[in-house]
């Protein structure tokens, strides 16, 4: 197999813990373990005070596996695998769902694993593009006309990263719909779920909305503990469960065992942990438009509908690619490049999650400013 090196992973491996305001992070600011372990249950306590450091479950503990089911309103706990992160999940039903031969439709940009392991196994892809004239609308009719006899799936991540685009719920049943009446899978990215900056703009889970829906979860976004390395599969398609559950034998076998303890506490403890989550991300999001507000045109952008990110765009006459690197190094202050996620013009990714943000905003409003006059 031959894949395309990850052009965001490498970046990050180069900055991200390099600089000193990390102003383009997905993720939202982590649990510490002693404020996470003060919401345990007494169930959950005694797991994790009798806790012995050997193999797991391979589909994942049953408890976990049960509170993530949970989250659904059609998911059994056998309807669910837990993997090590939402990457291995990828990766894996990928290499579950296509062939050479295959295709499938992705919704771009796009997190790269998403469309890249599927070329990697010799599926063809078709990009639909997201558009800023469009305010990153996801359109249907794209999708549609995008299908073809071998399609396998379709793709997309909603809320999405790096856009913050979010499908209404009419065209969210749209996409199904089609899914279904063609027969193909509808595999729902739904790392930034619970992150709607209106929470009655939250779809009905991939996993809910069709039988072959396939929903992608995580313990890293929405809940900020992307320490454990806790992703997983939820679909009511138990064929493809089976089949992902016997390419995991060639991967981590079993998730770690502290880590799916501390999943299922924050599971339990979810109203509390989201709230936070909501309520970081707000506060950076609120900044960041008075940011471009003050900015006197040098930026713009389309307001995220969801998600802890944002894909907004340098008007000046200059690459943002220069700029990127010049704060950088002047300033310590990092973003993505649009160019990262192979998407032309001048957009760059930035990130709501982190404590800290206002103070690396403050910084590239400086150098804006300095650079620009």
């Amino acid at each position: 197999m031959h894949i395309a090196d990850f052009a965001l992973e490498r970046y990050f491996a180069r900055w991200e813990f390099a600089v000193e305001h990390l102003l383009c992070a997905s993720d939202v600011e982590g649990w510490s373990m002693a404020d996470l372990l003060a919401t345990a249950d007494p169930e959950t306590k005694a797991l994790w005070d009798g806790l012995r450091l050997g193999y797991t479950e391979s589909p994942g503990h049953p408890l976990l596996r049960a509170e993530i089911a949970s989250l659904y309103e059609t998911a059994e706990p056998d309807d669910v695998l837990v993997f090590a992160g939402a990457q291995e999940a990828i990766f894996l039903l990928s290499h579950a769902l296509l062939g050479p031969g295959d295709h499938v439709v992705v919704a771009w940009p796009a997190y790269q694993s998403l469309y890249e392991v599927a070329r990697s196994v010799g599926a063809d892809v078709t990009l639909v593009e997201l558009r800023e004239a469009d305010g990153w609308r996801l359109d249907v009719d794209e999708v549609r006309r995008a299908l073809r006899p071998e399609t396998k799936a379709v793709v997309v991540n909603a809320p999405h990263n790096p856009t913050g685009m979010l499908p209404s719920h009419a065209e969210w049943r749209m996409l199904a719909g089609l899914c279904a009446d063609a027969g193909v899978h509808l595999v729902s990215d739904e790392v930034y779920r619970y992150l709607e900056a209106d929470p009655a703009d939250r779809l009905i889970a991939g996993c809910d909305a069709l039988d072959r829906g396939v929903s992608i979860g995580v313990m890293s976004k929405s809940f900020a503990m992307a320490g454990l390395r806790i992703g997983w599969i939820a679909t009511r398609d138990r064929d493809l469960i089976a089949r992902c559950a016997r390419l995991k034998d060639y991967t981590t076998i079993c998730a770690s065992a502290p880590s799916e303890v501390l999943a299922i506490v924050g599971l339990r403890a979810r109203d509390a942990v989201i709230e936070r989550s909501r309520s970081i991300v707000a506060t950076n999001r609120s900044y960041f438009e008075w940011f471009v507000d003050g900015s006197e045109g040098r930026f713009t952008w389309v307001r995220p509908q969801g998600g802890s990110i944002a894909f907004p765009r340098l008007v000046a006459d200059e690459s943002i690619d220069a700029f990127a690197a010049a704060l950088v190094e002047e300033e310590g202050v990092l973003i993505v490049p649009g160019s990262v996620f192979g998407h032309p013009g001048n957009h760059f990714r930035v990130g709501f999650g982190r404590h800290g943000f206002a103070a690396g905003l403050e910084r590239l409003a400086a150098f804006a400013e300095r650079r620009y006059g």
